[in-house]
């Protein structure tokens, strides 16, 4: 896989906030096939940080439904896995400055 197809989107959130303030922990969706190395790999290489640690959760699609004049539609959001990474040190990633 190439490390371009790897992260999707930086996650921001209160809750990452919080950790990314005391414990230097950033948020990310990546691609589902992604393993912790090549997430790790992607990371040091896009914000120049060295990577301590990676943990990754895989959160399953939910079933929504909703009222419309044709009746009620379901369906079902995609499943997606989130990464969370733990920065070396001293060092930080400026997600802000690239939005």
């Amino acid at each position: 896989m190439k490390l371009s197809e790897v992260l999707i989107r930086p996650i921001l959130s209160e809750k990452i906030n919080k950790q990314t303030e005391k414990q230097n922990r950033y948020g990310f969706v990546v691609n589902r096939k992604a393993n912790k190395l090549e997430i790790k790999k992607a990371v040091e290489e896009f914000y120049g940080v060295q990577v301590k640690d990676v943990n990754t959760a895989v959160m399953p699609g939910k079933a929504k439904s909703r009222y419309t004049k044709a009746g009620f539609i379901n369906g079902r959001k995609p499943a997606k896995k989130k990464a969370i990474v733990t920065v070396a040190e001293g060092e930080s990633i400026d997600i802000y400055g690239t939005v």
